[in-house]
């Protein structure tokens, strides 16, 4: 392969059309005939709904109907990824704040509000569990019905599913034990662009519009609920515009896709930034953690106990739970482990998968526990990550996949850059963290690549792009495979009526899963290409090498154009390749299977406090990450960036408030903060090492979640150190931290 353009920052595919506006969301998209519908909800989070009045809401101008519960098919159609517990509509209560009641079907979006506030609902408000003593408290009230979950021993209980991993003994014989809580609030996705979706039902089948990271997800649940094959049910998934894991699996589409059938015509659903606080959101949780360590700073080992909040239904939040949890002891050499994970179900927002999938929750609590071991042992918080921090090929899990990398260089080169050898400046205090994150366990994607007549490429992969830079990736990746431009390789995607079958959009994936199959149906293009030549020259395909993407035929070298020109003459056409890549269940794995690779990264801050006000100034931040190799170096630092900034959000400030009813009291962007430039630190640095030990291309690993993952007891160390206050929960918002500051103890 020649140089190319992996390893070089060319400009993003499609980033052009993001700039000028030009590009289509969701909400772009306008068919002909097209219905509006709008949610009813009630500003309560648990209700007997005991009746539902359209009698005035039907009968206003532009009303096409009103789909309550009871025009639903019974028992209540469910759906879910893992358990089938969502209803399409609430099932005779409201289990959350914000969960809908009925739906409004109208000629626009105006009059499809006009109409909602027109359905009178009747209502009992009831008991709700919002936290996790009262979801675990022997008399709570049950948050989802026993009859959901018939042979499962824990149905009568709030607990949806417990964890337990355990390797050694726990003995605290001779080891100096460090024991405390942690917890991690409710936060939300905050996605610019809300959720929504467009349906459509026509004599071809079902048609679904939804910027879905999972489009083949979406495509089998539709075809399971309404009983079509797969061939019958099409997914169209335009570039989100945001999406962090919340956009993941189905939420109102089987609603939508029913209204469709049920009045024949396209109907779309927009929520509103508020509406969609409402719809996904981060677990929260509560992790206990007892550590045993030697007096040198040597970890013996972690018991953990990890209660997670995932609301009201389960989605996938059970296995962010599993998954996270798996590695709770983070990247370091443990001897000794037991890890008790239990999933929660409560009467709050149903919780998914968000940029992290559940390791930023654990990695607080483990690596703010080895900052309390530091400081009870007298001991450097970067010597004592140092000495414990499991080398290249070293167990992390025993009897699993081992590290995959140097992390050590990640960590002394963060410690380089943070200055951390150096005394810091009068009032200022720096922190450093580490932790490793579960790539995917399992998966298949398969993609088709096209070669056509005059050298350019066509790609066809499922991967959804959401911001991650997919396309540019892929296009690269074949670029060079072709000895082209990236200009001359388009990309498709987001349509599974074109394009091959790709699992998942998720777990820093696309590049290592789809990057080798785009490879190996590359490879299947080559395999072509030297029949091709070997017949034009008389020769033996064996004779016939593809290297730099050019053909060398005994010495002599062609331009894979002019192969393609002399092999298929004037009827012209085109090479066509497959490639499948396929990581298989595990039943024997606790996860199903094995990461395929580790994202590793290490963060690390400098900071002062203002000790009238609390507030933390940044003045450095730094964050490092163990790629493999980076393909893009420039969207490797735009993800890494853009993965710490969202870190300083759950870090400092983003948190869902609940009433005592359980409702949220800050939704949208007035009440529910998030990071903005005033917030930004002053100094933002990214650096990655580049090993090429990596599974996918050129020894690549995945990016964009490793700089989230640490950011808050990095930036707690920091704020520790500057006040010598300790604190242990989140966010750190200024109250938080001068109410420490004032009680002058640890929290």
């Amino acid at each position: 392969m020649n140089a190319g353009s992996v390893g070089t920052g060319v400009p993003r595919v499609g980033g052009r059309e993001r700039v000028n506006g030009s590009q289509q969301f969701l909400a772009d998209i306008r068919l002909e005939d097209m219905l509006h519908v709008k949610l009813v909800t009630l500003d309560v989070a648990c209700a007997r709904i005991d009746s539902i009045d359209t009698s005035i809401a039907v009968h206003l101008p532009g009303v096409a109907c009103i789909v309550t519960p009871a025009d639903l098919p019974q028992p209540m159609p469910r759906f879910g990824p893992v358990y089938r517990d969502r209803p399409f509509l609430a099932d005779g209560a409201t289990t959350y704040h914000g969960e809908p009641v009925c739906a409004v079907v109208a000629e626009s979006r105006d009059m499809a509000e006009a109409a909602a506030e027109a359905v009178l609902v009747g209502y009992t408000e009831v008991p709700g569990v919002f936290t996790i003593d009262a979801a675990l408290a022997q008399d709570a009230p049950l948050v989802q019905s026993p009859s959901l979950r018939p042979d499962d021993p824990l149905a009568r209980s709030n607990v949806l599913r417990e964890r337990r991993y355990e390797w050694g003994a726990i003995d605290e014989t001779d080891t100096t034990v460090v024991d405390h809580v942690y917890s991690f609030p409710m936060v939300t996705h905050f996605a610019i662009e809300p959720h929504g979706a467009i349906a459509h039902a026509d004599d071809d089948g079902l048609t679904i519009w939804s910027p879905v990271q999972h489009p083949y997800l979406l495509q089998r649940t539709i075809s399971d609920l309404f009983e079509q094959p797969l061939a019958r049910v099409r997914v169209l998934a335009p570039d989100p515009g945001g999406a962090f894991g919340g956009k993941q699996n189905p939420k109102f589409e089987p609603l939508l896709t029913w209204i469709a059938l049920k009045t024949g015509r396209p109907c779309r659903l927009i929520l509103t930034l508020e509406e969609t606080f409402q719809a996904v959101r981060r677990t929260s949780c509560s992790i206990h953690v007892r550590s045993g360590f030697r007096a040198n700073g040597e970890l013996v080992f972690h018991d953990v106990e990890s209660d997670f909040l995932v609301g009201a239904y389960a989605d996938i939040a059970e296995r962010v739970v599993a998954k996270a949890n798996y590695l709770a002891c983070g990247p370091y050499r443990t001897p000794n482990a037991r890890i008790v994970a239990r999933a929660i179900f409560s009467n709050t927002t149903p919780s998914c998968a968000f940029r992290g999938f559940g390791t930023p929750q654990v990695a607080w609590a483990i690596e703010s526990q080895m900052d309390a071991a530091s400081r009870l042992l007298q001991l450097d918080g970067l010597e004592i990550r140092r000495a414990n921090l499991a080398r290249f090929g070293e167990d992390v899990v025993p009897g699993d996949v081992p590290a995959d990398g140097e992390w050590q260089q990640s960590l002394d080169r963060a410690a380089e850059m943070i200055g951390w050898g150096r005394p810091p400046l009068e009032g200022r205090g720096r922190g450093i963290a580490v932790a490793i994150k579960a790539g995917a366990t399992t998966g298949l994607s398969q993609a088709t690549v096209r070669l056509l007549f005059d050298g350019s490429v066509i790609v066809y992969a499922g991967t959804s792009d959401m911001g991650q830079g997919a396309r540019t990736i892929f296009a690269q990746i074949a670029a060079d495979e072709f000895g082209v431009t990236v200009n001359d390789v388009s990309v498709v995607s987001g349509d599974t009526a074109i394009v091959p079958f790709d699992l998942q959009t998720s777990a820093s994936r696309s590049t290592v899963f789809m990057g080798n199959a785009i490879l190996a149906a590359c490879e299947d293009v080559h395999r072509q290409l030297r029949s091709l030549a070997a017949e034009i020259t008389g020769l033996e395909a064996a004779d016939v090498e593809i290297k730099g993407g050019q053909v060398h035929v005994k010495g002599e070298q062609h331009s894979i154009a002019t192969v393609l020109e002399r092999g298929l003459g004037r009827l012209r056409g085109e090479l066509v390749g497959n490639g499948t890549v396929r990581r298989a269940d595990d039943p024997d794995h606790p996860l199903g299977g094995a990461p395929a690779f580790y994202e590793f990264n290490c963060t690390a801050f400098e900071v002062s406090v203002d000790g009238e006000t609390g507030e933390v100034l940044i003045h450095r931040h730094v964050t490092v990450g163990d790629v493999g190799r980076a393909l893009n170096p420039l969207q490797v630092t735009m993800q890494d960036e853009g993965a710490a900034i969202m870190g300083l959000g759950h870090s400092l400030m983003e948190q869902l408030l609940l009433d005592d009813r359980g409702r949220i009291r800050n939704l949208g962007a007035l009440d529910y903060r998030i990071p903005t430039t005033k917030d930004m630190p002053l100094e933002l640095e990214s650096e990655v090492i580049e090993n090429g030990d990596g599974p996918g291309p050129r020894g690549s690993k995945g990016v964009s979640e490793g700089a989230i993952l640490c950011t808050a007891p990095a930036l707690a160390a920091a704020v520790a150190d500057a006040t010598g206050v300790v604190i242990r929960d989140l966010p750190l918002t200024p109250e938080r931290v001068w109410s420490a500051l004032k009680a002058g103890v640890a929290r």
